[in-house]
């Protein structure tokens, strides 16, 4: 048993930095890392929003009001976020494929 659990944990050791080998796969590893962001950029708006509203219904004593409220303002505000943000990706891009020209028209 103790063989067998040991090889597997080396396979597994061995198979993992092949995988992880980020200079060969850097670009699918940047955009993991965009579209994550915008993704918990935008579930983070939301979620706050969620509970400020339901800490206002809590204060005030209304039913659901400020909860609805904040929610549609968290989506609006995420989604103008996460829209600024890949407006700033897509002119980085821009600007570095530019650059990469080497003023050769």
């Amino acid at each position: 048993m103790l063989p067998d659990t040991y090889n597997y944990w080396k396979a597994l050791s061995r198979n993992t930095k092949k995988m992880l080998n980020f200079k060969k796969h850097r670009v699918w590893a940047e955009n993991l890392t965009i579209v994550m962001q915008i993704g918990l950029t935008m579930a983070g708006c939301i979620v706050f929003c969620f509970f400020v509203g339901r800490y206002l219904d809590k204060w005030l004593g209304t039913r659901g009001v400020f909860v609805t409220i904040f929610t549609i303002l968290g989506v609006l505000g995420g989604g103008n976020t996460v829209y600024r943000q890949i407006l700033e990706i897509t002119e980085e891009d821009a600007n570095n494929r530019n650059n990469s020209d080497n003023g050769v028209s």
